[in-house]
Formats: structure tokens, sequence, C-alpha cells
């Protein structure tokens, strides 16, 4: 009995998965374990459910746009494209007209450009309109002779050249020349920043750039559709002449017969137009240019294309203003 007492006394106390109890001055007190505060427990994030905020509440510039379709965002961007070059292009020219009665006037810029852009482009014009003559007269000989009609050929080559091709065919042909020349001159100065010194000291590009190849355009294009007519009429007497049996004199009394001075009229009178066409593109593209040498490149092409549509769009309207102004016999 003795021994098993003492080896209960012996016996080292059971653990107890009770916490240690709190001490204070007076004495040791026991904390029951249903005190304690309970740990708490993490919540994951996919748990907890995303709070929607209402379309009222946001803001407008946050909402998203509806988005087009690639076809009409394309469309959109080239109709919001053409809408900035027909206003940079209308402020040009309302300051081209403007910087023509300010002084100092530009005299002899001018009449290095009418040399530039006129005597220049003259080889060009006249070869143009030899061949073009020459071909018309082939055409419509061979046409009328199935008929008996070859009497004919002078007066329709004739009327054809003086109301439409003289003039049309001369601005097309040359100014894709005379474009393309002042569209890749005014670009390399703007690539150069040749054009911002102009503004740094003070003068205006419009005055210093466009005005001058404006009036030499205007003046230079009559002068180079009555030498292609002229010319045209000379290359299809020649063949008639030649390949025909149609005496020279002979043509040129039936086409200067069947040719009022109104119908010549009405096909010079476009040619001031289409030179103020031609020089007002290439100076457009040639202001805007960016990009080095890359960027005067497809700044010449696009004022080669442009300046070509534009003349023929121009004629239509010309022409029709023509026939109600002067109308044929």
């Amino acid at each position: 009995m003795t021994t098993d007492r003492k080896r209960l006394l012996a016996a080292p106390p059971p653990a107890s998965n009770s916490p240690p109890a709190a001490s204070s001055g007076a004495g040791s007190t026991s904390v029951p374990p249903q005190s304690q505060q309970p740990k708490p427990t993490s919540v994951p994030p996919q748990s907890v459910p995303p709070q929607s905020v209402p379309p009222q509440s946001l803001p407008p510039n946050s909402l998203p746009g509806p988005q087009l379709p690639p076809l009409l965002a394309r469309l959109n961007e080239t109709a919001v494209a053409f809408v900035e070059h027909l206003g940079q292009f209308g402020r040009m020219t309302w300051g081209a007209l403007k910087s023509m009665f300010e002084r100092p006037l530009e005299i002899r810029s001018t009449l290095y450009q009418m040399e530039a852009l006129g005597v220049r482009s003259a080889a060009i014009a006249s070869v143009t309109a030899l061949f073009v003559g020459m071909v018309m007269a082939v055409q419509f000989a061979i046409g009328l002779q199935k008929f008996g009609g070859m009497e004919y050929t002078g007066r329709i080559i004739g009327l054809s050249f003086s109301r439409e091709l003289a003039p049309t065919l001369t601005a097309v042909i040359v100014g894709g020349r005379i474009g393309a020349g002042i569209a890749a001159e005014v670009g390399s100065m703007a690539v150069t920043e040749q054009i911002d010194a102009i503004r740094a000291l003070g003068a205006s590009p419009v005055k210093k750039l466009v005005l001058p190849r404006l009036l030499a355009s205007v003046v230079v294009m009559p002068v180079l559709g009555a030498f292609a007519l002229v010319l045209g009429f000379g290359g299809a007497m020649l063949v008639c002449a030649t390949e025909f049996g149609i005496p020279a004199g002979f043509f040129l009394r039936t086409a200067l017969g069947s040719v009022t001075f109104m119908d010549y009229f009405s096909g010079m009178y476009k040619t001031p137009f289409f030179g103020a066409i031609i020089a007002l593109v290439g100076c457009h593209f040639g202001l805007i240019t960016r990009g080095g040498t890359e960027g005067v490149g497809h700044a010449t092409t696009r004022t080669v294309v442009v300046t070509s549509i534009a003349i023929l769009i121009a004629d239509f309207f010309l022409t029709k203003m023509s026939i109600l102004l002067f109308p044929t016999r």
C-alpha cells in the first residue's frame, strides 16, 4: 500500500490542453477555454460575390462606345480624313486669295514659276496634242469612210478639239507633271523644316509658296491649251492629207468653218480653273508632307491621282455650265 502511494506521488502530472493561467499580483486565476476569442478565418476571394455597379452610376466618358464593323469603321475614318483635307484645302485657298492683295507682290517668284511650270511643260503638251490629233484623224476618217462622209472629218475634229480635248487632255497630262513637281518641291521644304523657318521669320508660307504657283498655273494653262489646239489641228491635217487624200486646205476650211468663237471660248475658259486645281492640290499635299523622303513620295503620288480626278470632275460641271452660258447653234 505504501509502495503504490509513493508511485502515484512520483508520477508526473497529466498534461493539460488548457492554456496557462494568467498571473496577477494577487495570485493566479485560470481562464476557461470558452472565454478565448476564436481566430478569424480567411474567406477565399472567389467566395465573395462581386458587386455589380449599375451603368447609371458610371461617368459618361467611361462608358464604352458601340463597336462599328471593320468596313464601316474604315469608311468612317476615310470620311473624317476627307473632311479634314477639305478644311485644310479651303483655309489654304482663302489665305492665297487674301494674300493676293497684300504687299509686297511676289512678281519675281511668279515669273520664275511661269517659266518652270509653263515653258518646261510645252514639250509634253506638244507631243500629246500632236499624236492625239493624228490618232483622231485616223479613227474618224476610217469610220466616216464606210458611210461616204470623209469630208466631215475636219469638222468633227475641229469641234471635239476646241470644246473638249485640247483643254481637258492638256490639263490632265500637264497637270500630272506640274502637280507632281509642286508637291515634291514644297514637300521637301516641309520635311526639312524650311516652311517652319519661313513662319519663324514672320512671313506667310501661303504667300511665299502657294500664291506664285497659283498665279503662274492660272496664266500658263490657257496658253498651253491654245498651243495644244493648234498642234492637234496640224497633226490631224497632216494625216488626212497623206493617208486619206483629203487636201490640207479643204480640211482647214471645213474645220474652221464649223468652229465658232463660242466653241473655242467654251473650251478655253476651263483652263484657268484647271490651272488653279493643279496648283492648289500640289501645294496642299506638299504643305502637309511628313515622314522624310518616303512622305515626299507619297505626297507626289497622291497629288497626281487627286489632280487627274479633280480635273475630270470639274470638267463635267464646267461643261454643263458652258452649255447653259454658250449654247450651240
